[in-house]
Formats: structure tokens, C-alpha cells, sequence
């Protein structure tokens, strides 16, 4: 009998099965075109109504003003990192980040290419086991850039600081896991890779005024306000992840939303972490008050034992819950589509294996 699969992994994400059979029947063959989904022109009408879908789904889930333009890029995160001081960062100019993670961590490292980089607080010396609190963003710099969520490192950003610049915030891997107020924001960007749909697309929300008072000279393939002009398809786009991520995000609706999904990422967290704080083999890396609701990492107290964990774990169908090699102990990842019966599954898992471990030593 074939075990159940939890995916428990950071990205790639978990996909809802009635996505995925969607998906997968338009590789086939998409009604709409009667033509594969993965042979169709972007510059069809057909694909040109589900950009249009796409983006009104954005709009409408996010409740995003019609002052901000929603564009769908690729290279993920990682070229945003780029994108965004050699279309921002002008010359003479300085840009103030906050520094919470590995990944915040290389977009500095890419915006100093650019120009100036001013680090307003980082929490580095504590291996980004929390999210820095105390400090001032300059008045006189281009933009602000944070990350909302720390993926490797498990840590969220839940409240964001008045900013006297445009802010920038990297939401790859908590878009769409809560409500959030655009207008407190003047980019975000966002790998659609975690609750968004598969790899391949890059979501960019940008207030039309920051896009506008743009004077560096940009590469057309790297400048935000070609993209605008053109609808998102300045050069071919990534048909087959805008088209799942239009599926997606119509099963997110018919969720109830993100209020809904929401609740239930606070429900699927809540489980978890209870079973980290009360079991006395495990323990939570982040701090509490900063406890990202997406990404869990924890570790053994007893480290020898984490690799068979791990292999106790994968023969109950736990996949992907290994933590990344810097860090090392375990991170299960909750995104929208995992359900609470999964997070189960991984609880029941941890509780089990204490009976294992009193067994083995009854036994010695």
C-alpha cells in the first residue's frame, strides 16, 4: 500500500489537486484553444484573456488600487534583486535596506552594483533568528527594501514601519497567505513559486507614480515601464505558470479569499508550533514573536538524531522537511494549498517517534 505524501517543501510549492488536474488537461488540450496550452501564441486572444483573468484576480484578492499596474515577469526574486536599483538607485543616490535573511542579505549584495546601500538594522549576528526592530530609514534615500517573509531562516514580517521613502518589499513567499494593505507599499514583488503557482513567473505590484519618476537609462528587458506599456508581454511570457496561476488563484476565490486562507495558515502554524514548544525532543529556531506562519524550522535537542528523524519521518510520507543545508534541523513550509490534515500527519509523526525513542531506551 502506497503511503500518503505530505509536501512539506519550500518551493516548488504544493499545488491543490483541482489544480493540478486543470493543468494538466490543458497540456493536453485547452478547450479554449483546442490547441495544448503549452503550443498557444501569446499574442492569441485566448492568452491574452487569461493575462487579463490573471491580473484581475490579483487585483480583486489583494485588493490593489487601480494607481498600481500588476506585471508578470520572469527570473524570480533573484532578478528583482537586480530590477529593482538599476531602475530605482540613481546615480548619487543611496538605498536603505533591512537585512532579516539569507535572501534580503543578496539582494543587498546586488543593489551595491547599482550604487549606494545604506543597512538599516540586520539581524545577522543572531543567524536571522528574529526580525530587527529598532531603526531609522533615511529620509534622503531612493527606496526602503525589506522581505516580508524569510524563508530559510523561518522568520515574518508582520507589521512594516512608516517609511519617509517608497518602500519596497519582496513577498515571495507570503503572497497571498494574509491581508495586507498595498498603499503601504510602492513595489512588491513576488516568485510565484510558493502560493502563487509553479516556477517560471514573477509577480510585480508597483504604484504608477514610482514607475513614473524613473531617470535611469534601463536595458528595455529590465526596465518596469516596457513591461507596463506592453501588458506584461514585451518578450514571450511564461504561458503555461501565468495560465496555472490564473487556475490557481480561482481556487484561492473559491476558498473564500485570503481572509479565509488566512485563518486557516493560522490554524495549520498554531498546531505545529504547539507540538515544537511541548515536545522535549524538538525545539522552534525562531523567535516567538516573529514565528513565520509559512515557513517552520526547528531542530532536535539531541542533533545526532535529526538524519533518523528524517528517514522515520520520510517512511510516513513526509516530504521536504529538512532544512536548508546553512541552517540545517528541519523546516516544514505551509503554504496555502497544504492541508491541516498534513500538518497533522507531521505532528502525529513527532509524537509517535517519542514513543520510539522510550521504547529504544526500555530496550537498552
Amino acid at each position: 500500500m502506497l503511503t500518503k505524501k505530505h509536501n512539506f517543501g519550500a518551493g516548488p510549492c504544493i499545488l491543490p489537486d483541482s489544480v493540478l488536474t486543470r493543468a494538466s488537461e490543458a497540456v493536453k488540450h485547452w478547450d479554449r484553444a483546442d490547441l495544448s496550452i503549452l503550443e498557444i501564441s501569446h499574442r492569441s486572444t485566448e492568452f491574452e484573456l487569461v493575462v487579463r483573468e490573471t491580473e484581475f484576480l490579483v487585483r480583486e484578492l489583494l485588493d490593489v488600487p487601480e494607481t498600481y499596474s500588476i506585471l508578470f515577469l520572469q527570473g524570480g526574486a533573484s532578478m528583482q534583486f537586480a530590477m529593482v536599483p538599476m531602475n530605482f538607485l540613481g546615480t548619487g543616490q543611496k538605498a536603505a535596506y533591512l537585512e532579516a535573511g539569507f535572501f534580503g542579505e543578496k539582494a543587498i549584495k546586488e543593489a551595491r552594483i547599482s550604487g549606494d546601500v545604506t543597512v538599516v538594522a540586520t539581524s545577522k549576528d543572531t543567524h536571522y533568528r528574529s526580525i530587527p526592530r529598532e531603526y531609522n530609514i533615511p529620509a534622503d534615500a531612493a527606496y526602503f527594501h525589506t522581505t516580508s517573509n524569510n524563508t530559510i531562516e523561518g522568520t515574518e514580517m508582520f507589521n512594516f514601519p512608516k517609511s519617509p521613502v517608497p518602500v519596497v518589499c519582496d513577498m515571495s513567499s507570503d503572497i497571498f497567505s494574509r491581508v495586507i494593505n498595498i498603499s503601504d507599499f510602492d513595489l512588491i514583488y513576488a516568485g510565484a513559486q510558493k502560493n502563487m503557482g509553479p516556477a517560471g513567473m514573477t509577480l510585480v505590484i508597483v504604484k504608477n507614480s514610482f514607475l513614473d519618476g524613473i531617470k535611469n537609462p534601463v536595458h528595455a528587458i529590465l526596465d518596469y515601464r516596457v513591461y507596463r506599456a506592453n501588458g506584461s508581454m514585451y518578450n514571450t511570457p511564461p504561458v503555461f505558470a501565468i495560465y496555472t496561476a490564473m487556475l490557481n488563484l480561482q481556487w484561492l476565490k473559491s476558498k473564500g479569499g485570503v481572509k479565509f486562507i488566512h485563518m486557516a495558515n493560522l490554524a495549520k502554524a498554531q498546531l505545529l508550533y504547539d507540538e515544537i514548544d511541548n515536545n522535549p525532543l524538538f525545539y522552534g529556531l525562531a523567535e516567538k514573536t516573529d514565528r513565520s506562519l509559512m515557513n517552520v524550522t526547528f531542530r532536535m535537542y539531541d542533533k545526532e538524531k535529526e538524519e533518523e528523524f528524517l528517514s522515520y519521518a520520510a517512511g510516513r510520507g513526509m516530504v521536504g522537511i529538512k532544512g536548508y543545508r546553512t541552517i540545517g534541523g528541519f523546516r516544514a513550509s505551509l503554504y496555502n494549498a497544504l492541508p491541516l490534515e498534513s500538518v497533522q500527519a507531521l505532528v502525529d509523526c513527532m509524537k509517535t517517534y517519542i514513543f520510539k525513542t522510550k521504547q529504544n531506551l526500555v530496550q537498552v
